[in-house]
């Protein structure tokens, strides 16, 4: 066919499936990765598209965030733990320190994302930094679930200065996990001026919260493990 001839709609079609087919049959694995892509973006278009009421959605988020602390203030000064697993599962502790810095490398990705507008990009690396915090509170819970809380061994000024850091740690923490849930509501709604917002306010929280995690952990590598 000459250079620039035109192509029929139905050919160009029938070309299309054919390539398709094609790139298929030679990466399955691309094609999954590609329809659990669009099938993600799909979902986050509906949840933009959706006509949320903002002020429901956020009084669920504040009594599901409040049920959520009074579980794992239960776990740490309620529960005890099973001696069947001291010793066993000791990995825990760095796993969650991993997280915690993970999910703060990710907000500061996320943040030069965005003050370089590209929205894309930072919203990958937010959506990253929630996954590492998600998958960091299942392995918070498993681990004084199975081990307790731990101690620290410490005296003076070290002590002070741990106990100040924890507090301000487990404060924050409780603070950030509603701004977190609703600072994600804005955005995927398709809020973007009540986001910002929330989002000047949660972002400084959120990373104080996952460096001092790492922090604590850091401290009791020191003392106590």
């Amino acid at each position: 066919m000459p250079l620039g001839a035109p192509v029929s709609r139905p050919k160009l079609r029938r070309e299309l499936i054919a390539g398709c087919r094609l790139i298929t049959t030679r990466s399955p694995l691309r094609r999954a990765r590609n329809d659990f892509r669009m099938n993600f973006y799909d979902l986050i278009v509906s949840m933009e598209q959706a006509a949320f009421r903002p002020r429901p959605v956020v009084g669920a988020i504040v009594v599901v965030s409040g049920l959520a602390v009074s579980f794992l203030l239960w776990l740490l000064y309620g529960h005890h733990a099973s001696a069947d697993f001291a010793g066993r599962w000791m990995f825990l502790p760095a796993l969650n320190a991993l997280l915690n810095g993970l999910c703060a490398i990710a907000l500061c990705v996320g943040l030069y994302f965005i003050k370089h507008h590209n929205k894309e990009a930072h919203r990958t690396s937010m959506l990253l930094a929630f996954a590492f915090s998600s998958v960091f509170l299942i392995s918070y819970i498993v681990n004084h679930a199975l081990h307790g809380d731990t101690m620290f061994p410490g005296h003076g000024p070290v002590r002070t200065l741990y106990l100040s850091i924890l507090a301000s740690h487990v404060i924050l923490s409780i603070v950030a996990l509603p701004m977190v849930l609703t600072t994600f509501f804005f955005s995927l709604t398709g809020r973007f001026v009540m986001h910002r917002r929330i989002a000047r306010l949660t972002f400084p929280i959120w990373l104080y919260v996952s460096i001092t995690g790492v922090v604590v952990f850091a401290f009791l590598k020191a003392y106590a493990y």
